[in-house]
């Protein structure tokens, strides 16, 4: 190539260049949305060059109508907004970050306790379910982690297998003849059989970062990870298919633990809190706050650690029961309008 030629293609490239850097594109969106409000989104050119056209997404998915699109059937949390901006014949994404909250504040309630039963001050209870008539309990700390069977009544555990103290013992759930138990931090859970306790595999964890809360709805299992998120598992692979993030109308719940799903919601407590959250499954709505003040100290426990951690349903009798770590009481009790 000549020294002439190769100043023309130097020039018609910076041309080229320059004509592209000469766009000052501005992505506008509000940093947080109720979902009960129309999200507006639009890219403008500062210097006001021409945009030829604009396609708006969210997490990947086109949107039809960005001056007024209706996200009221989204999950709430964390969205990736991005915008492709085409003039003279180039392309440019830019990318936004906004939250979705609930359109309205959760409710408060308050319980009244119908009775209670005694409880080992010894289990640093993980995870708690009723099952045909008893308790059955994961409990948690390296080399004091078990599985239990407990009688109602009397507190008796009937059966009990220990962990190995590598492991760290939470949230568990029954299903389908089989028991499901997490650990902490070692990703790892275990299937038991309900009848024997007996061992009959491990499933290792996916993108959640630990083991907290089990739970299921019948079809998913669905367990907490210590953040705002719960995930929904198939059952069967143990695969982590979906998830949803828990929020307010003002912000995110994080620490989810122990859960239970009760009359087609999730109930879950927050580490070192005394309270239930009520949660809408579909979209991670906090619809409820069950206040539960007063009962740790009714259990013989204080502090941040020795809190509530036991949630347990009788669907049958529509009976529910929570209890706490080295709580010496399981209470059931009755919510309330506050």
């Amino acid at each position: 190539m000549s020294k002439i030629a190769s100043i023309i293609v130097s020039v018609s490239l910076l041309l080229f260049i320059g004509c592209g850097n000469k766009y000052q594109l501005k992505f506008d969106s509000p940093k947080t949305i109720k979902i009960n409000k129309a999200l507006k989104i639009s890219v403008n050119e500062k210097g006001g060059n021409p945009i030829d056209s604009v396609r708006y997404f969210i997490n990947g998915k086109m949107i039809d109508n960005h001056e007024s699109f209706d996200i009221s059937g989204f999950k709430l949390g964390k969205q990736a907004l991005s915008a492709e901006v085409y003039f003279e014949g180039k392309k440019r994404q830019l990318n936004n970050t906004i939250y979705f909250l609930n359109d309205s504040p959760p409710e408060v309630y308050t319980f009244e306790v119908i009775q209670d039963f005694p409880h080992d001050d010894q289990a640093f209870t993980q995870g708690f379910v009723y099952h045909d008539g008893y308790f059955y309990e994961s409990t948690g700390q390296n080399g004091r982690s078990s599985l239990r069977k407990v009688e109602i009544e009397t507190g008796k555990v009937l059966k009990k297998i220990d962990l190995d103290r590598q492991y760290f013992g939470e949230g568990m759930t029954i299903k389908d003849g089989k028991i499901y138990q997490l650990t902490w931090r070692k990703k790892i859970g275990f299937i038991y059989d309900l009848e024997t306790f007996e061992l009959e595999k491990t499933f290792e964890y996916g993108k959640s970062k630990e083991g907290w809360g089990l739970a299921h709805n019948d079809k998913m299992l669905i367990k907490t990870d210590g953040s705002e998120r719960m995930w929904f598992l198939d059952p069967e692979s143990l695969k982590e298919v979906s998830y949803i993030e828990t929020y307010t109308d003002k912000r995110k719940a994080e620490k989810l633990n122990e859960l239970e799903f009760v009359n087609g919601k999730i109930y879950a407590n927050i580490w070192q809190q005394n309270s239930i959250l009520i949660v809408n499954p579909e979209n991670g709505a906090i619809e409820g706050i069950v206040s539960l003040k007063g009962l740790q100290a009714k259990a013989g426990q204080k502090g941040e650690d020795n809190v509530l951690n036991g949630i347990a349903y009788d669907e049958q009798n529509d009976r529910l029961f929570v209890t706490g770590k080295n709580w010496n009481k399981v209470f059931e009790i009755k919510i309330k309008e506050k």
